[in-house]
């Protein structure tokens, strides 16, 4: 299995707190996340499309998958 990039790492455990694991559209200096970024983990499985936002249909809005909060208790595990 593929380990998440330190930037996808560090996006994907944002959600960790998050009701539902609700991904973050900024990051903590308000800058819009890089879609590609987003679309990397949708497609290995760490982030899943959760609804559509109709105002912004081009902002991605994410949520964690099993495979997501699995990958970021394996990293932070692996760091110990």
């Amino acid at each position: 299995m593929k380990k998440p990039t330190t930037k996808q790492l560090n996006w994907l455990k944002r959600g960790l707190q998050q009701a539902g694991g609700k991904l973050p559209l900024f990051d903590k200096n308000g800058q819009h996340y890089d879609n590609r970024l987003i679309k990397a983990c949708i497609t290995h499985g760490w982030a899943e499309p959760w609804f559509n936002n109709p105002l912004k249909p081009d902002w991605l809005v994410c949520k964690l998958t099993d495979n997501g909060r699995a990958a970021c208790t394996k990293a932070t595990h692996s760091s110990d």
